[in-house]
């Protein structure tokens, strides 16, 4: 990824920041030029809360490039809170304790580095959440 492209998606990334539509009321990410919903082009920022839960997964065994050392490792299709659906890294758990339905919440992480020296990539990846009884 360049150094411009990274400065571009910072917010999306570091802190899930997505949109709401003025015309709909539909919460998306990551943001757009046009709501999926209705087509309309107003938005206004959101703060997603990064809260939510796996509704579909898999694990990879043979990764691409600048992720080997993490393999294997799950990714998930997650479900938030406020309504958007977004494909994450999931951390903090093992593959075989991954489940559909499991509550997760986002962590800021390193995604990966460019070689050895390399510029090192942050983003969003979820861990499993403890549910408060």
């Amino acid at each position: 990824m360049h150094i411009a492209r990274n400065w571009r998606v910072k917010k999306q990334r570091y802190s899930l920041t997505g949109e709401i539509c003025h015309h709909c009321g539909s919460k998306v990410f990551p943001p757009r030029d046009v709501c999926p919903e209705c087509a309309q082009p107003a938005y206004d920022p959101l703060q997603l809360s990064g809260k939510g839960e796996v509704y579909s997964f898999t694990t990879v065994y043979e990764p691409p490039a600048n992720f080997q050392e993490q393999a294997p490792y799950s990714i998930a299709l997650i479900k938030l809170e406020e309504g958007p659906m977004l494909t994450a890294q999931l951390t903090d758990v093992e593959p075989n304790q991954v489940h559909i339905g499991m509550p997760v919440e986002m962590v800021t992480r390193k995604l990966m580095q460019d070689g050895d020296e390399g510029l090192i990539q942050y983003g969003y990846k979820f861990r499993p959440r403890i549910m408060a009884h």
